[in-house]
């Protein structure tokens, strides 16, 4: 999660769920930022994914979901987390639970089903390069929080950041910009 001295407006109070780190780099999801005036019925009735009419007959539930700001790069791609009950051949395998699709197959299932029990949809995602993310946690840009589902679709978004911060038992008032190296 982003600390209160993170330069990048971009990334200010976020909350981001790694979803792959290695050799090559870091990517990941930031998992607290809805996009204003955008629908998941908005991005099926884009990519066209079925009858018009069967998106409209759609339950105001499934129709009116949130779309999520998932990072500056590739804002135009969109990216699934969700639970391992939904699994294709392009499903990335984040945790045992949790499972990563950017495909069109999971859009449509969570649509009109079979549908993962608890999915987030985001457009665009969060890159680094090799060194890059652990440079910034080093200055004192990025705390490390451990992951849990509970975070990921339990807590409604606008209270993330505030209960990932709670999980280490600290507060926003306890977080200091400065950086200490011994």
């Amino acid at each position: 999660m982003a600390m209160p001295g993170m330069e990048d407006e971009r990334f200010a109070q976020s909350v981001i769920l790694l979803v792959g780190h290695g050799d090559e780099g870091a990517m990941g999801l930031v998992v607290n930022q809805e996009l204003a005036n955008l629908t998941f019925a908005d991005i099926l009735d884009e990519l066209d994914l079925g009858d018009p009419d069967a998106v409209i007959r759609l339950p105001d539930l499934i129709r009116e979901r949130s779309v999520m700001r998932g990072g500056p790069v590739e804002k135009s791609r969109g990216f699934v987390l969700h639970t391992s009950d939904y699994h294709s051949g392009n499903t990335y395998k984040v945790t045992e639970d949790i499972g990563l699709t950017a495909t069109l197959d999971v859009l449509k299932a969570m649509a009109f089903g079979p549908a993962p029990r608890e999915s987030f949809f985001a457009l665009g995602c969060c890159g680094w390069s090799p060194g890059q993310l652990e440079q910034e946690i080093a200055e004192n840009g990025w705390l490390t929080v451990p992951f849990t589902r509970e975070l990921l679709f339990d807590i409604p978004v606008e209270d993330r950041y505030r209960r990932a911060l709670e999980s280490l038992h600290i507060t926003p008032a306890s977080l200091s910009s400065d950086a200490g190296h011994a």
